[in-house]
């Protein structure tokens, strides 16, 4: 029964997206962000590739004629790759072209005005898969291979720049914080493939900083006082005498 108060940031992806939750993850890192001006919406699925994120977007994306009473989707991030980049004959596995078609598919579900789910107020950030540590991924029935993943975050690159969408290069980010070695990228992957908070800090910064310069009318900081405000109104703003009117919910974003 919950009402529709707030507009939202909605993270769509697989295990990576999931864990954001968990301590120290983006998801957690951006709630807290965006705390009583935007909610953060985790369709994070573990085990997804992008074959299968088309039909779940065609459920969780609201179309045009439902986007009335429901929350707006101010922020989308898009990541995918770490599944869709197994090795054939993994059941998790999309061929590159594939995987690269489909993420546009997605973009355009979004951006194209003929898209039944079309949401002009919607900015997208596009993540790239995290470099995996095939010295830390013990799991021979589901192996990754590092540079095929590395070519997975090229072709979400390649992506980006096909459709004007911003991407967060997290695979370069956090390869380099390690040095550029693949063993030194334990410090940022728990198993091999997912991300401790160090990791997830990186990918936190990456979406602030694709925010900052790119999105800024979402930008929530004292910083960039005059962009967004709480939807409730500060408590010492309160008018005392006569408060009602002051309690009323109003727009995040000037």
């Amino acid at each position: 029964m919950a009402a529709n108060i707030q507009d939202v940031i909605m993270l769509v992806g697989d295990s990576l997206t999931q864990q954001g939750w968990g301590k120290g993850g983006f998801a957690q890192l951006l709630a807290e962000m965006y705390v009583r001006k935007l909610d953060v919406i985790n369709r994070g699925l573990g085990g997804y590739q992008t074959d299968w994120a088309i039909p779940i977007c065609e459920q969780i994306f609201a179309k045009q004629h439902e986007q009335h009473h429901v929350p707006q989707v101010k922020l989308l991030t898009i990541w995918y790759g770490g599944n869709d980049a197994a090795p054939a004959p993994s059941p998790q596995h999309v061929p590159i072209d594939r995987y690269k078609t489909n993420l546009s598919h997605i973009i355009q579900m979004v951006k194209s005005p003929t898209s039944a789910y079309y949401s002009p107020e919607t900015r997208i950030i596009l993540i790239t898969p995290a470099p995996v540590n095939t010295k830390q991924w013990d799991k021979p029935d589901s192996p990754r291979v590092f540079e095929t993943t590395r070519s997975y975050a090229e072709a979400v690159k390649e992506v980006g720049e096909k459709e004007n969408v911003p991407v967060a290069d997290v695979w370069t980010k956090i390869f380099d914080a390690a040095g550029r070695s693949e063993e030194a990228c334990e410090k940022y992957l728990s198993d091999g493939l997912h991300l401790t908070s160090d990791g997830y800090n990186i990918v936190f910064q990456a979406v602030v900083d694709i925010v900052e310069r790119v999105y800024p009318e979402l930008d929530p900081t004292w910083e960039a006082h005059g962009k967004m405000q709480t939807v409730f109104m500060p408590w010492d703003q309160v008018n005392v005498q006569n408060p009602r009117p002051s309690l009323m919910k109003r727009k995040a974003q000037f």
